[in-house]
C-alpha cells in the first residue's frame, strides 16, 4: 500500500523554512543596498543595484580594528580553555580521590553563577591588577566563565572511553601522561571540538565584559562596535546590517566546519 503524503508536515516545513530564510534574506540583501534604495523599496524588495559601500564604510569606520581585537580575544580564550580543561577533565575522570570530586563539584557550582551577578567584583579585581582597558582583562574572565560548561562536556566525553583501553595502555607500561596524549586526546576530538566552538562563541558574542572592562577605541570588540554603529548609524539600516554581516561570517564558518563534532560532543558520543 502506497503511503499517503503528509501535506500538513510539508506545509509546516515550508512555513519553518520561510521563518528561517526570510530574516537571512533581509539581512543579506539590505547590506548590499544603498540607503536611499532601502528607504524607497523596503526590506523585502529585490535590490536592483548592488553596492559594497556599506562594507567599505563599516571597515573604514573602525570595524576592522574591532574585528581584529575580537579575533585576538576569541583565539586566546579558546587556547586557555582547551589547555586547562583537557588535563582537568582527564584528572576528574581517572581520579577516584575526594579532591578531584570536590574540584568537579566546584566547577559545577560555577554553572549557577551568572557573570552579571559578579561583574562588580570582577571590575574591581581587573582594575586592581592593572588590566582595565586591556584585551587581557576581557580574555581572563571570559575564559573563566567558559570553564565550567567546557569541563562538564569534556569530562562526559572522556567517560565514554572504554576502561579496557586504559588497561591496555597500562599493560604496555604507559604513564598517565602518555595515556593522556596517545589515547585520551585522540578519542576526545569531538568533545574538544565542542568546547572550542562553545568557547569561541562565548568570546565572540561577549558584550558585558567588554562594556564594563574597556573604554577606549583601541580595545573595542565587535559587539561594542555594533552597539556604536546602532547609535551612530541608527537611520542607516544597510550600513548597520553590513557590519552585522561582517561579524557573523567567522561564527558561521566555525559552525559549518565543526557542526558534526559539536552535535556528537553534546550527545556524549565523543568516545564511541
Amino acid at each position: 500500500m502506497k503511503p499517503r503524503p503528509n501535506y500538513l508536515a510539508g506545509f509546516g516545513s515550508i512555513v519553518w523554512l520561510l521563518v528561517v530564510i526570510l530574516p537571512l534574506y533581509v539581512l543579506v540583501s539590505a547590506s548590499f543596498q544603498t540607503r536611499q534604495g532601502y528607504g524607497t523599496d523596503g526590506p523585502l524588495a529585490v535590490p536592483t543595484t548592488f553596492t559594497f559601500e556599506n562594507y567599505a564604510n563599516a571597515i573604514s569606520s573602525g570595524f576592522g580594528l574591532y574585528f581584529i581585537n575580537t579575533v585576538i580575544v576569541t583565539v586566546a580564550v579558546v587556547l586557555i580553555v582547551v589547555v586547562l580543561v583537557a588535563p582537568l577533565s582527564y584528572a576528574i575522570v581517572r581520579s577516584r580521590g575526594r579532591f578531584a570530586t570536590g574540584v568537579f563539584r566546584l566547577f559545577l557550582l560555577g554553572l549557577a553563577v551568572p557573570s552579571s551577578a559578579v561583574i562588580v567584583p570582577i571590575f574591581y579585581l581587573i582594575n586592581v591588577v592593572g588590566l582595565y582597558d586591556n584585551l587581557l582583562g576581557i580574555i581572563l574572565p571570559t575564559a573563566a566563565f567558559a570553564l565550567p560548561v567546557s569541563t562538564l562536556i569534556l569530562s562526559g566525553t572522556m567517560r565514554d572511553i572504554s576502561p579496557e583501553l586504559y588497561e591496555a595502555m597500562a599493560m604496555d607500561g604507559a604513564t598517565p601522561v602518555r595515556t593522556f596524549f596517545r589515547l585520551v586526546l585522540p578519542l576526545s576530538k569531538s568533545g574538544i571540538s565542542t568546547i572550542v566552538v562553545f568557547a569561541a562563541l562565548q568570546a565572540w558574542n561577549g558584550f558585558l565584559f567588554p562594556l564594563i572592562l574597556t573604554q577606549s577605541d583601541s580595545t573595542r570588540v565587535v559587539t561594542l562596535g555594533l552597539f556604536n554603529f546602532q547609535s551612530q548609524y541608527g537611520v542607516n539600516v544597510p550600513g548597520l546590517l553590513a557590519a552585522v554581516m561582517l561579524s557573523m561570517i567567522p561564527v558561521l564558518l566555525v559552525y559549518l566546519f565543526a557542526r558534526r563534532a559539536l552535535v556528537q560532543g553534546l550527545m556524549g558520543m565523543g568516545g564511541k
